[in-house]
């Protein structure tokens, strides 16, 4: 990693943030109005950035937000965090379990079965007690400050959609079904489209490029898609 990608990474991830806690305090103190579009926009809005902490979290897993460790553990740590409290360090050994183990009996994202079930596999792996305790601690507070459906609808809702939205885009369909021999990565990507790749999960619907290329930033991926689709997959 250079250090411009270094600092490059370092900016996007602050940009998540502070985008994700802008777009969180408008819509705790929005006043709710359930005919209003802008209420399903801020759902939207709001389940993306969710999402993009989690990926950042994701490339904090494989040095790539900066060179510098601590400064990468540190914004891995922080954006697991603020999705509803999942905790990196627990985080980390399981997703390189996942690149190890690959779409095997020892990927703990994996799961041979209907996507159904798969999600209720995928849940199992990755939500604790210790966040659903949290998380209603959280609430309980909040809630004597602020509207609890803006609570509801505009800070808990969002991360259930994230959730949601990583596991279809970014697991279930990148390696559900069968694969060929000669895919050592046993994941699939979708047709280029960057604008798409993007808005459904950052890229991570080039998945086999992630897989090939795992010190590759989410920012960058789309530079591996061109890459494999005009040379070849390697």
């Amino acid at each position: 990693m250079t250090k411009n990608q270094s600092q490059t990474g370092v900016y996007i991830a602050i940009t998540i943030i502070v985008l994700w806690a802008a777009c969180l305090y408008y819509g705790l103190t929005w006043e709710m109005d359930y005919s209003s579009p802008v209420l399903y926009i801020l759902i939207l809005v709001q389940t993306h950035l969710y999402t993009g902490l989690f990926i950042t979290s994701h490339d904090a897993m494989h040095g790539t937000v900066s060179s510098n460790k601590k400064v990468n553990t540190f914004f891995g740590h922080l954006t697991a965090t603020l999705f509803s409290y999942n905790f990196y360090h627990k985080l980390f050994p399981k997703h390189h379990e996942h690149h190890r183990f690959v779409a095997t009996d020892k990927d703990p994202d994996y799961h041979d079965g209907n996507a159904l079930a798969w999600y209720g596999s995928f849940l199992k792996q990755y939500i604790t007690w210790q966040q659903f305790l949290l998380m209603a601690f959280t609430f309980n507070i909040l809630k004597l400050f602020l509207p609890t459906e803006n609570l509801i609808l505009l800070w808990m809702l969002p991360g259930i959609l994230a959730t949601g939205q990583l596991f279809y885009f970014g697991t279930y369909l990148p390696h559900r079904g069968s694969h060929s021999k000669e895919n050592k990565h046993k994941s699939r990507s979708q047709k280029l489209n960057h604008a798409w790749a993007f808005v459904t999960c950052y890229f991570f619907g080039y998945h086999y490029e992630h897989h090939a290329s795992p010190a590759t930033p989410w920012w960058k991926l789309y530079q591996k898609k061109e890459e494999y689709d005009l040379k070849g997959y390697p």
